[in-house]
């Protein structure tokens, strides 16, 4: 996979990238002086989240228990206190450019991936896209980002192989085309070090052969990305910020500046010391955690109502969105629900599970 000047793979050193994430508190003034930090600390790239909180949760919302434990009260309140608009994020990408290094941009919802794109049309465009590990089972979102033709790094915490396998053969174009990559990942903030599962990525390379293959790190080790590269991953992630103790869901489980230094050099010394040809040998290690479960559930999304439904509706596609949490019918299998008949009232900002169109869920693989 090539990004803009860079190519990325086996045999190439290291793709690091320092997940801004939210933890910029939603200053933009912030994030720009976060991006001169993580150049300074060796960060191939930042990356950038954008997401607005209307589109992304509905009324079912919950907290994930990692942001409970951060002290956080109300989810909505939460992520409006942390969203970044377009402009902003487009001064970001300019500040990314000035100081040499790329930008990257996680998109929550289909609705803002054309305004991701405007935002950064007169900087050249994003380098790349990524998507959350919640969104494995996003097609739509899946798809509108894979259609913009840049580059696409899907995360995999919390899914299956099945579920891997099967976003890999929806995203078959952009293989084809060599702009996929994927990231092992455990969502869990932070992630025990003796549940970091790397072998996950050599599950990976055999669910997605000729796919470059990553880690996205969330555990407060400097040396696991080091790890990761010896268990043949070309890409690390790793969340950065300008205070682990400040306040806020992610800090925690982020690295400061002089930590993130320290994971640069130990990921680059662990790829010279493995080499050009890169580690040899797969894994069967991709599986979903217990520690992983309370963010699947809470972060992923699902058909929610657009307004009000009266019993005996059918349902149509201008009658439902996406949001989180992912408790009911999951966005990919959204022409399922198409065209059904509601049994019983639906309330506004709701997940439509299939009880309420009288019908069982297709049969998926379940972790």
């Amino acid at each position: 996979m090539r990004v803009r000047d860079r190519q990325v793979g086996p045999g190439q050193p290291p793709y690091i990238i320092a997940e801004l994430g939210v933890n910029h508190d939603g200053s933009v003034e912030r994030a720009v002086e976060m991006a001169r930090a993580a150049r300074d600390a060796g960060a191939d790239a930042v990356k950038l989240q954008f997401f607005r909180t209307d589109l992304l949760m509905s009324s079912a919302a919950k907290l994930a228990a990692y942001q409970r434990a951060a002290g956080e009260t109300d989810p909505v309140a939460m992520l409006r206190r942390l969203e970044l608009g377009a402009a902003d994020l487009s001064r970001v990408l300019a500040a990314a450019r000035d100081l040499g290094v790329h930008a990257v941009v996680t998109v929550f919802s289909v609705e803002l991936v054309a305004e991701a794109e405007a935002a950064a049309a007169r900087h050249g465009g994003w380098d790349a896209y990524k998507t959350a590990s919640p969104d494995i089972v996003h097609r739509p979102l899946l798809d509108a980002l894979a259609a913009t033709g840049r580059p696409l790094i899907v995360s995999t915490g919390a899914s299956t192989p099945g579920e891997v396998r099967r976003a890999a053969g929806w995203l078959g174009g952009a293989r084809g085309e060599g702009r996929l990559a994927l990231l092992q990942c455990v969502s869990s903030y932070p992630t025990p070090e003796d549940r970091a599962a790397l072998d996950g990525i050599g599950a990976l390379r055999e669910i997605a052969p000729g796919v470059p293959v990553g880690y996205s790190d969330h555990t407060a080790s400097e040396t696991m990305g080091a790890r990761a590269v010896a268990a043949g991953a070309c890409i690390l992630e790793k969340h950065f910020t300008y205070d682990r103790s400040a306040r806020g869901p992610d800090h925690a489980a982020s690295l400061d500046a002089a930590g993130f230094a320290r994971y640069v050099a130990h990921a680059r010394e662990a790829a010279r010391s493995v080499g050009p040809g890169g580690p040899r040998g797969g894994g069967t290690g991709k599986s979903v955690q217990d520690i992983e479960r309370d963010v699947r559930r809470v972060s992923r999304q699902s058909v929610v109502t657009r307004r009000a439904l009266d019993a005996g509706h059918v349902l149509g596609r201008d009658d439902v969105t996406f949001k989180r949490p992912g408790t009911g019918v999951p966005p990919h299998a959204l022409g399922g629900l198409l065209g059904a008949r509601l049994l019983r009232a639906v309330g506004a900002d709701v997940p439509v599970g299939w009880a309420d169109v009288g019908l069982s869920p297709p049969r998926e693989e379940e972790p």
